[in-house]
C-alpha cells in the first residue's frame, strides 16, 4: 500500500537556519553570527545589526546553544548538585544562586544525587558531556569523587553548604561549630546539664563539625563531653530522626535536652518524644539547625540555629563566576555566621520553672555574620 504523503497543514515548518537569516538580511552568515552575539555586535554598524535582528525575528530564528557550545566549549550553563531535593534547606540556597547566575547570563541545571556517590559521579560526567561552564556542589561527602572529576574535565567547581576536609576547592559554608555552640549555650543557660546530641550521618562535614562544636561547647562550660551521649542518625531525615531519638532515649532516659544536627532530625525527634507520652518543651527541650521553612509552625515552634541560606547561594555563585572568568586565582573558604532563633521547644532544666522559655531576639554569632 503506498505511503500517504504528509499533510502540509500538519507538517511543522522547518526551523530557520543562520543561512536563511543571512539571505533574508542580505549579508554573509558570519555577519549574522556577529550581529546576534552581544559580545561581537559592536563590530558591526547599528544599521546592519538591526537589519539582521529584524530578519531573525521575522523568520523565528533562534541560535543553537548546542552548536555554539561545540564551537566555543561554552554553554552558558551551570550545574547545581544537591544531596536531597526534598530537604527544605536547599531550595532557598539554589534560588539565590540561580538569581545571581541569571544576572550574569547563565542558565542553571539542578540535579539530585540522593546522597549516592555513584550517582553524583554519573551526574558530573553527564554535566561534563553537556559542556557546563561550572559546578556548584552541595552534595560532597566522604568518598565523593565529584571534585576530582571536575578537575579532570577542567570544570570550575565551588562547594556550598558542605566542605570536603583536605580539599583546596573554594567553598561557601556555614560556621557549623559555632552554630551548634549557640544551641548548647542556650540550653546550659536554661539550666540543662543532661544534654544529648542527635548527630548527622557519618562522612558529612556538617555532621562532623556540629558534633565537634557540641563537644567543645560543653568543655568550655566545664562539662566533660564524654558524659554527654551522642548518637548519629543514618540520614538527615525525619524517619532517621525518629529512629535515632528512640534509641538515644532508650539508652539515656534521663536526658532533659537534645541538640539535633538539623531540623529534619527534629521532626523525627518530636514524634519519638510524643510516642513516649512526653512533650517537647515541657519534658524534653529540643534544638534544631538550619531554620528551614515552617519550623516556626510546628508545635511547639522549634528553637533552631538560623543559617544564611540566600547569602550562601549568592556568594557561592559569585565565587564560581570568579573561578570561570579568572581561573587559577586565590582559593577562598568563606564561612558564614549563624544566629540562634529562640522559640517554644526549650524550657527550663531541672531546678528551673518548666514553662516555655520566653521568645528572645536572635542570638548573634560571636564573630558576627
Amino acid at each position: 500500500m503506498p505511503r500517504r504523503a504528509p499533510d502540509a497543514a500538519t507538517t511543522p515548518p522547518a526551523r530557520a537556519t543562520i543561512g536563511d537569516v543571512a539571505r533574508e538580511a542580505g549579508v554573509h552568515p558570519s555577519t549574522v553570527s556577529r550581529a546576534l552575539n552581544p559580545a561581537t555586535r559592536s563590530m558591526l554598524s547599528e544599521a546592519v545589526a538591526l537589519r539582521v535582528a529584524d530578519a531573525a525575528q521575522r523568520l523565528g530564528y533562534r541560535a543553537s546553544a548546542l552548536a555554539a557550545g561545540l564551537r566555543t566549549r561554552r554553554s552558558r550553563t551551570i550545574a547545581i548538585l544537591v544531596p536531597d531535593l526534598v530537604n527544605p534547606i536547599f531550595p532557598p540556597i539554589v534560588r539565590a544562586a540561580e538569581i545571581r547566575l541569571a544576572e550574569a547570563g547563565y542558565a542553571t541545571l539542578v540535579a539530585n544525587t540522593d546522597n549516592d556517590p555513584a550517582r553524583e559521579e554519573w551526574l558530573v560526567s553527564r554535566m561534563a558531556e553537556h559542556l557546563v561552564d561550572g559546578l556548584l556542589l552541595a552534595s560532597v561527602a566522604q568518598g565523593s569523587s565529584a571534585l576530582a572529576l571536575a578537575a579532570r574535565f577542567a570544570i570550575p567547581a565551588v562547594l556550598v553548604n558542605r566542605r570536603l576536609p583536605g580539599s583546596t576547592a573554594p567553598a561557601v559554608t556555614n560556621d557549623d561549630r559555632a552554630g551548634i555552640a549557640l544551641a548548647v549555650r542556650h540550653l546550659l543557660d536554661l539550666g540543662h546539664t543532661r544534654i544529648g546530641h542527635l548527630a548527622g550521618p557519618a562522612g558529612v562535614s556538617t555532621a562532623t563539625d556540629r558534633r565537634a562544636g557540641f563537644r567543645s561547647a560543653l568543655r568550655a562550660a566545664g562539662i566533660d563531653p564524654a558524659t554527654a551521649p551522642i548518637l548519629a542518625a543514618g540520614a538527615y531525615s525525619a524517619p532517621a530522626g525518629l529512629a535515632a531519638t528512640t534509641a538515644l532515649l532508650d539508652a539515656h532516659p534521663t536526658l532533659t535536652a537534645i541538640v539535633c544536627a538539623n531540623d529534619m532530625l527534629c521532626l523525627g525527634a518530636y514524634d519519638a518524644i510524643a510516642a513516649r507520652g512526653l512533650a517537647v518543651g515541657r519534658d524534653i527541650s529540643v534544638t534544631g539547625f538550619n531554620d528551614m521553612p515552617f519550623v516556626d509552625r510546628i508545635c511547639p515552634p522549634l528553637t533552631t540555629v538560623r543559617i544564611q541560606h540566600a547569602e550562601m547561594g549568592r556568594s557561592a555563585a559569585e565565587m564560581l563566576l570568579e573561578e570561570i572568568t579568572r581561573p587559577g586565582g586565590t582559593r577562598r573558604d568563606l564561612r558564614l555566621g549563624p544566629t540562634l532563633v529562640v522559640r517554644g521547644s526549650c524550657a527550663g532544666g531541672p531546678g528551673r520553672a518548666l514553662g516555655a522559655a520566653a521568645p528572645r531576639p536572635p542570638i548573634p554569632h560571636p564573630r558576627g555574620a
